[in-house]
């Protein structure tokens, strides 16, 4: 993944020397259990996590040994022998490279997974925080970009605050998917290794044994982890997107700040773009694309080949690095997020009343009037609010067919606020708790 998008603490995760430390402790936990089944002398395992742990792992030098001989796994081994010396030997013991490979994968998908949990811990309380604060803010609801009823700014937030709540479930359960290990030997039958060892490796390393491998781990579980990432980023360009709408110049209701210095174009001074959210959309869309290669991957021919090997080594960093960084974008943008009361007010007035035309229609059908009528009635007012003639409240009160239903108190009293937010806090302690 590029700078620009990266934090230095995922980036760490998929660097060659943490993948290296992670492929040494796999050999060094077997080679534990090994000596504990008699397989290997306790003290060559001894000696082989001492060396090992002391280590330095020379990334340039490995790699000068793979090109000669074109396998990254046993070009490690071979500087591991270097450092290790003659009980060298007993490392790999009946084990396969994708023993090695894949188990080392899913450690770093967990210790990505738990970087991007925090991310969403840290969004949940700036979503709360600011959904809290405006939790009485009237603004206009919308639906089809048009004019609804009223919400609240505050019922806006609570709603990306369970969504990005049920990412995090999902999030934890794709973790427990993807925390399994694997060493099983060629094609997975432990022909050269005892199912005590992988057992042994994975409680080490905070796994799970996988119940079946063939000669990989199955791909399913990754499919599934990575449509996981692709729906959380998909829910971070809904929250971007509703930022950038809002921020539109003829609507203002709210807007990402702007930094004394910033500037927001190379040929026009006055511009204040919704650069960050604008962004945001675009690394959704990639975090989105690595779910199908992901999925793509599942159908390995028999026990295994490596078609899978090349999308993995570059949807792993680069899904976990994006989504990290626009998280950690989209909570610095709410976190400073500015909100203009005063214009959603203005723009909730924009249409003359006609956001209460809903309630005046069920005060109709209330008041004996069908529900058939009563739409037309309401519409027949409505549109001449829309072509620009008058108010509504003023027009209902001059037709004679919704005055002989109700009075005109009765039509007033449609035009309270109060009903559409007096729900505000059922929502949000269904939500917040």
């Amino acid at each position: 993944m590029i700078p620009r998008y990266s934090r230095p603490q995922m980036v760490d995760i998929w660097s060659p020397e943490t993948k290296f430390r992670i492929w040494f402790e796999i050999e060094a936990y077997a080679c534990e259990a090994l000596a504990d089944l008699g397989v290997i002398p306790q003290e060559a395992a001894k000696n082989i996590w001492e060396k090992g742990n002391a280590a330095t792992f020379n990334v340039a030098k490995i790699d000068e040994i793979e090109k000669v001989c074109k396998h990254d796994v046993i070009a490690f081994l071979t500087h591991l022998a270097d450092i290790v010396g003659e009980d060298s030997r007993f490392i790999h013991q009946g084990m396969t490279s994708s023993d090695v490979l894949d188990t080392c994968y899913n450690v770093q998908l967990v210790k990505a997974t738990d970087i991007i949990l925090d991310d969403l811990d840290k969004l949940l309380a700036a979503l709360k925080k600011r959904a809290m604060e405006h939790k009485d803010t009237v603004c206009i609801g919308r639906s089809h970009a048009i004019h609804a009823e009223p919400v609240t700014f505050g019922m806006k937030l609570a709603t990306f605050y369970a969504e990005f709540d049920r990412a995090k479930k999902r999030l934890i359960a794709a973790r427990a998917e993807i925390a399994t290990c694997q060493i099983s030997g060629a094609v997975g039958t432990f022909a050269n290794i005892d199912p005590a060892v992988e057992e042994h490796v994975a409680k080490k390393l905070g796994l799970e044994a996988e119940p079946v491998s063939t000669q990989v781990i199955p791909r399913d579980r990754h499919a599934m982890y990575f449509a996981t990432l692709g729906v959380i980023a998909s829910s971070v360009e809904r929250l971007a997107v509703e930022i950038r709408h809002l921020q539109r110049t003829e609507v203002l209701e709210a807007e990402e700040f702007f930094s004394k210095g910033q500037k927001g174009s190379s040929a026009m001074p006055h511009k204040r773009n919704p650069i960050l959210t604008e962004n945001l959309t675009g690394l959704a869309r990639m975090v989105r694309a690595y779910s199908i290669p992901a999925m793509e991957n599942v159908a390995l021919w028999h026990e295994r080949d490596i078609s899978h090997s090349s999308v993995e080594r570059m949807i792993g960093p680069d899904s976990t690095i994006t989504l990290d960084f626009a998280l950690g974008r989209i909570t610095g943008v709410i976190d400073k997020l500015l909100v203009y009361p005063d214009n959603m007010e203005k723009n909730m007035n924009q249409l003359g009343g006609l956001i209460h035309s809903q309630r005046v229609l069920l005060a109709l059908t209330q008041a004996g009037v069908s529900r058939e009528d009563a739409y037309s009635i309401v519409q027949r007012s409505a549109m001449r609010v829309w072509a620009g003639e008058g108010d509504f409240l003023t027009f209902l009160k001059q037709d004679k067919e919704v005055t002989a239903a109700l009075s005109d108190s009765e039509i007033e009293e449609n035009f309270d606020l109060g009903y559409h937010t007096k729900h505000i806090d059922t929502i949000f302690k269904r939500v917040f708790g």
